[in-house]
């Protein structure tokens, strides 16, 4: 996933400043696979069959499924990725990059959502691991091909800062069109219950974060399709943040509703709208640059 440097190594300023291009072309690259990764995975992440599936799974059917993922992957990022000009070399270092990529993020939302833990069986932590990271993996391949600016893109001015204004409707209304598309999927599910019901506080402040987090990293952070091509001022940064995390918690709020999820426990409800929420925030943020026609 990594750019390559195309600075001669005579020009001492110049090849500072290609490192310093490809450096953060990487880390917008690796901003860009995690969001897409999390998009095309994270209903599978709040799905208990798929904890099932990884806890009963043969060993010979995990070796199956990371050989067959690391092809797919091989074969996507020759043929359809950002390095169809690549060697096979290239492309095989950058399939196992995002292989290991798609095993960190899924240990971590998996951590976060309490699902696995160090107490836990080895051969169960292994294998729900195992399950979940190789639907994100390819996420990640295809979010990082797929997510990114073109050229014609970049530079681009958004909608909201000709004139320097704050375009309150237009943002929270696609807000919440991309965080009802997104969330939907997991929202009418057990799942959302039991996993807030086993979060503790620390969890809970942890998905607020990585909720925030997430939101910034496609806001602001990784060249997301669709997004300012310069950073905006720090207030205009912190009013994406709180339109983004805050329409996505009455989002949240309202599928719950709807599907009847609204508990009695006003601590519950709480709880079950920031598990939501990651979701939601994702639906929110990327939703609101991708179904932006301006």
């Amino acid at each position: 996933m990594g750019e390559k440097s195309h600075s001669s190594s005579d020009n001492n300023g110049q090849s500072h400043s290609a490192d310093v291009k490809s450096a953060t072309e990487t880390l917008k690259e690796y901003g860009r696979g995690i969001v897409g990764g999390l998009m095309f995975s994270l209903p599978l992440l709040y799905t208990m069959e798929m904890w099932w599936r990884g806890f009963t799974a043969p060993p010979e059917y995990l070796l199956i499924i990371v050989v067959v993922t690391y092809v797919l992957l091989l074969g996507y990022n020759r043929y359809g990725g950002m390095r169809k000009d690549s060697s096979w070399w290239e492309v095989a270092k950058d399939s196992f990059e995002e292989l290991g990529l798609g095993i960190i993020v899924s240990f971590l939302v998996l951590w976060l959502l309490n699902r696995i833990n160090f107490q836990m069986p080895h051969n169960e932590m292994i294998g729900k691991l195992v399950v979940e990271s190789m639907i994100v993996a390819i996420g990640i391949s295809v979010g990082t091909a797929q997510l990114g600016q073109s050229e014609k893109e970049q530079g681009k001015e958004g909608p909201e800062e000709k004139g320097g204004t704050f375009d309150v409707l237009h943002d929270v209304t696609l807000s919440a069109c991309g965080a009802i598309l997104f969330a939907s999927s997991v929202a009418p599910t057990m799942e959302i219950k039991m996993l807030a019901v086993g979060s503790g506080k620390l969890n809970i402040l942890l998905m607020i974060l990585i909720s925030l987090a997430l939101s910034a990293v496609i806001l602001f952070f990784s060249n997301f399709k669709g997004a300012r091509d310069q950073r905006p001022p720090i207030p205009k940064m912190i009013y994406d943040l709180v339109v983004s995390y805050s329409v996505a918690l009455l989002a949240s709020l309202g599928m719950l509703w709807f599907f009847g999820r609204i508990e009695n426990s006003i601590l519950l409800t709480a709880s079950e709208m920031v598990v939501l929420g990651i979701p939601a925030s994702i639906g929110s943020s990327a939703g609101r640059l991708l179904i932006d026609g301006q």
